[in-house]
């Protein structure tokens, strides 16, 4: 499912955000709205995320590294975007007696098919700074909203 969250493509995986932003700020980016650039205000300011991030990459990327390299945690389960938690590496786990501590920013999707039980023994704890797709039961054994 790391690649295939696809079977999850019903789900929203965007959250809304408030910002504040000033009236001149704002009569810059409604012309271009008004002018078919944008679809709408969140079109052009996604677009403008976006373009901030790529500036940032090289120092998301570091923070990445360090974040794996120093700190010992495995890459496998810290992670920045959207990962999938498949049946078969839960298994793979509790077969070789390990644990996993899932920690990242973004959206966590976990397999459906995992046998719960199994789950709570392998994972001890989930702290995602975004959204866990999930059941429901599952989230209330974790603490997740």
């Amino acid at each position: 499912m790391q690649n295939g969250v696809h079977s999850m493509s019903n789900e929203n995986f965007s959250e809304k955000v408030s910002v504040n932003i000033n009236t001149s700020t704002l009569s810059s980016i409604d012309p271009l709205v008004d002018h078919g650039y944008y679809s709408n205000r969140s079109d052009f300011i996604n677009q403008a995320l976006r373009e901030g991030l790529q500036k940032h990459q090289n120092t998301i990327d570091r923070i990445i590294d360090k974040k794996t390299k120093f700190n010992g945690e495995s890459p496998n389960h810290w992670f920045i975007g959207v990962y999938g938690l498949e049946k078969q590496e839960i298994d793979l786990a509790r077969k070789q007696g390990k644990k996993i501590e899932m920690k990242g920013y973004g959206v966590l999707v976990i397999d459906g098919d995992i046998d719960e039980e199994t789950l709570f023994e392998v994972v001890p704890s989930i702290k995602v700074k975004g959204k866990v797709v999930c059941k429901k039961s599952i989230k209330e054994h974790y603490g997740l909203k």
